[in-house]
């Protein structure tokens, strides 16, 4: 099952922390929060337009992040990018990403981001910026 979604990735910040008395509420940063609550109102949209329900069993899942070019590059430079010559070696790190579209999606495209066995992912430039997920259920043996 593959989806695609429009929107620009957001790589999983530290979470920041406030003071309410004697107790420390925890929460994301705000780019974070918008994101994950953006990709899980498309995801919701995909899943119901194909009359699922979240995925319940082990799963393999791939996902590819799609990342804006810098602007301040040459057109050669943009070039290689665009092409896949040149792929995103520069922060934020792809374990940021994963970390936030995982959360994002749980519930919503799978139960728990604990059911995947599995994981491939990758980054790459792109002129549009979004994200893909591929999910493959694992059979039993």
């Amino acid at each position: 099952m593959k989806f695609k979604f429009d929107i620009e990735p957001v790589e999983q910040a530290r979470p920041r922390a406030t003071r309410f008395g004697k107790s420390i509420r925890i929460y994301d940063p705000k780019k974070v929060t918008v994101f994950k609550r953006q990709l899980g109102r498309l995801a919701r949209q995909a899943m119901q337009e194909r009359c699922l329900k979240p995925f319940d069993g082990e799963l393999t899942v791939r996902f590819e992040f799609y990342r804006p070019v810098q602007k301040s590059i040459s057109q050669k430079e943009l070039a290689r990018r665009l092409s896949g010559v040149h792929r995103p070696t520069v922060k934020p790190d792809l374990d940021n990403y994963i970390k936030s579209a995982s959360d994002a999606l749980n519930g919503i495209i799978w139960e728990d981001d604990n059911l995947i066995v599995s994981l491939q992912a990758e980054k790459f430039y792109s002129e549009r910026p979004h994200l893909a997920v591929e999910i493959k259920e694992e059979v039993e043996k």
